[in-house]
Formats: structure tokens, sequence, C-alpha cells
């Protein structure tokens, strides 16, 4: 549990000033936020928005208990991937018609790679991100393997270079906008146009931006994204992942899972695969209604939000954040990741330390809770529509004192397996 805590007082009065002038102050209360807890690990798990409780009850107890399989029409359970699709579509930047939800982010991945490559079928290199996500790594490498492709890896600041030398023979370029660890933020207009200008397709995994920045895909030009929908979407722990595929490519997008439910005439259970039209023949088994639905329940938390004031109180928080980092962590030993310039900061702060496990353990046990990444990563995920500039502070102080006092153990056991 949080407690009072010392700090100084140009910190507190700024934290106090920028949380009463915050326009999205009042969509904290659209989450079911625990008491006397300071939770800055959304980007790796949302918190409960208050939507969803009621939403599931209403599905499970009317939906599933009296209407049976008929839910399936009368209540709209066929339409969910699209319906979804297009509510997160629209929080992304994308027209109706492009975007799908349900499976998981790496199945949605593992279709986004392949279809592809599958669009440029006579160019031999995949280029990925040598500090990407390991899944993002690991399906590249087995994307390759299945379409005799050679996988590049090469950091987001070399790519425009590298295109213009090899672009030529490059297939697809896979990244994501956010560095998972650090919080970088890569500019996507700029790599989408480095990889068209080579003739190359940009597919990029949103999961550390949809919902925590405008993403504009459709004017940036991308040609495929996939995300997932438990981190700033807040849909649950496992939430259906999304897949969105730019209208122009519809016609000969070529599926590596060609399922039942992507099919022209699904009920028609024809011997041969024709695919349905449009992104619906991205579709692949039998929706996850239960997660689907409290999906769709979650992303209403942003109804009425502009992204834009989503972005401008991100980059207050993470902004505060690092101010209050160099004030009262760096004399400890802190080193700030995160680039301190806004336009290439993502939604979270990064913070390096020899001790971030047991840091993060200690931390845990005072109400605040963020995570680390091996060896030495302290990350703290700000979401804007929950998030305060006063539980910053807070969680700065109590790091302050935990590793001013030595008040922690460097090498706790595990609570578990997740970290």
């Amino acid at each position: 549990m949080t407690t009072a805590l010392s700090a100084p007082a140009d910190l507190r009065e700024r934290a106090a000033r920028l949380d009463t002038d915050d326009p999205l102050a009042p969509c904290r209360t659209r989450f079911l936020l625990p008491p006397d807890v300071v939770y800055l690990d959304g980007n790796s798990l949302g918190p409960l928005p208050a939507a969803v409780p009621a939403a599931l009850d209403g599905v499970v107890r009317h939906q599933w208990a009296t209407g049976l399989i008929g839910s399936w029409n009368a209540n709209g359970w066929w339409e969910a991937p699209l319906r979804v699709g297009d509510a997160i579509g629209a929080l992304i930047g994308a027209a109706p018609g492009q975007t799908v939800a349900g499976d998981s982010t790496s199945v949605q991945l593992f279709t986004a790679l392949d279809a592809a490559a599958a669009l440029r079928p006579d160019r031999p290199l995949l280029v990925t991100d040598p500090g990407h996500f390991p899944t993002d790594r690991y399906l590249a490498d087995a994307v390759a393997t299945r379409r005799d492709l050679e996988v590049r890896r090469v950091p987001p600041a070399d790519l425009p270079r590298f295109l213009a030398a090899e672009g030529h023979r490059v297939a697809v370029v896979s990244y994501s906008p956010v560095d998972f660890r650090t919080g970088e933020l890569y500019d996507v207009r700029t790599l989408t146009g480095a990889a068209h200008d080579a003739g190359a397709l940009a597919l990029w995994d949103l999961c550390h931006a949809a919902g925590a920045l405008p993403l504009d895909v459709d004017a940036t030009g991308v040609d495929l994204a996939v995300g997932c929908g438990y981190k700033f979407l807040s849909g649950g722990p496992g939430a259906p992942a999304f897949l969105y595929v730019a209208r122009r490519h519809h016609a000969v997008l070529e599926t590596p899972l060609p399922g039942w439910t992507g099919h022209l005439d699904p009920f028609a259970l024809a011997p041969e695969y024709t695919p349905a039209p449009g992104i619906a023949r991205a579709r692949i088994g039998t929706p996850p209604i239960l997660s689907l639905l409290a999906l769709e329940a979650a992303l209403t938390a942003f109804d009425g939000v502009d992204l834009a004031d989503v972005r401008a109180k991100s980059l207050s928080l993470t902004g505060f954040l690092l101010d209050c980092a160099d004030t009262l962590l760096t004399p400890l030993g802190f080193a700030s990741v995160t680039p301190a310039d806004p336009a290439r900061r993502g939604s979270q702060v990064t913070l390096r330390h020899p001790h971030a496990r047991g840091l993060v353990a200690a931390l845990a046990e005072r109400g605040v809770i963020a995570d680390m990444r091996a060896p030495d990563l302290l990350r703290f995920g700000v979401n804007a529509l929950f998030t305060t500039h006063r539980e910053l502070l807070t969680a700065a102080l109590c790091l302050r004192d935990l590793a001013r006092d030595a008040a922690y153990d460097p090498a706790p056991p595990a609570t578990g397996p997740v970290t």
C-alpha cells in the first residue's frame, strides 16, 4: 500500500497542477482500479474497464444461457470479428472493412507475414528488427523457412540505408512503432515510405501503440498491421488480437490458414476453399465469443476520446516521470533509457538499474505495480485514460526510498513464472 512520501515541493505542485488541468481525468472512472495501488503495467495488461463485467454477465446469463445457439444470429455473434475489428480500426486510423479481430497475436502475425510474402513472390528477403519482440523474430524465421526466404535483421535507424542498397530484393519489412523494452518511438510514415520506395511492403506490430497514440495506418500507407487486445486496449488477459490489411490488397490476399469462417459461403461446407471478399477472408476458426465481446465492451472506454488528447497527456506523463527520475533517481545509480525527445517516445518510461528485478518486486510490496525486462530494465507504462502525474511522483518517490535505504532484496525469490 502506498503511503505519504516526502517530495520536492516543485514536483508535488507540478503534479497537482497537471492533474487539475487534465481534460481526460474523468476517463479514470471508466476503469475499476484497486484502491491504494499505482498501476503502471498497462503496457503488459490493461486494467479492467468498468463496462466489461456487466457486458460479460449479459453474454453469459442471457445470450448464452437463454439464447443458446440462436445468439449467433440474434445477438450478432457471427459478425463480432468484423464489428470489433472496425471498432479497433477506428483507433488505428483505418476506414471500416479493413480490420478483423480474433485469434492470438501470434496467429495474426503469422498470417500477416506469410500473406505479405505471398504478395511479393519474386523477392527473397524478409527484413525485421533484431530488437523485435521474440515472437516477431521467431515467426519471421518460421515464415522465411516456409517461403524459402532469407531473414535480414536491421535496426530501424539503419533501415532506409539498407533499403537504398538492397531494397529491390526485399518482400516485406516487419517492425514495431514502439520498442517494447525502451519505449523508443519510430517514424511509421518515414519507414513505410522507404519500404514502398523500394517496392516492398510494410508490416507493423502495433501491440505497444494501439490505443496509446494516433497511428493513421491508412494515411501513412501501412500495408498490414497486427496488434493485441490486452495492453492499452484493456480487453483482458489473452484478449483477441487484430489484423489490418489495406483495402488495396484484399482482392489478391492469400492467407496461410484458410479456415472455414473465412470462406465465401461458410455454411455450404464446400469441399474446396473459396475466400470471402475483403478482410473477412482473414477469418480462420470459430471466434472466441466471450473474450471477443469482453474486448468490445472494453473499447467503449475510448468513446468520445480524441487520440490527440491521449497522446498529449501521454507525453506529459512520460516527460514528468523522466524529470522525476533525473531529480530523484539518477543520483542513486538509475539511468533513463527512454528518449527525452517527445517525438521519439512511446507511452512508457524505462530505467536501467542492475537490481531491476529486486526493485520491481519491492515496489509491488508498496503498492506500485511496474515490470522489468531482463537483465536490468524497469518499465513504467502510462495510460492516459487513467494514469495521473501524482501516481508517477509516488512511484518515483517509492523507488528513491527503496534504493536510498537499500530496502529491497537484490535477488528476490521468484513468485511464479511471469516477470
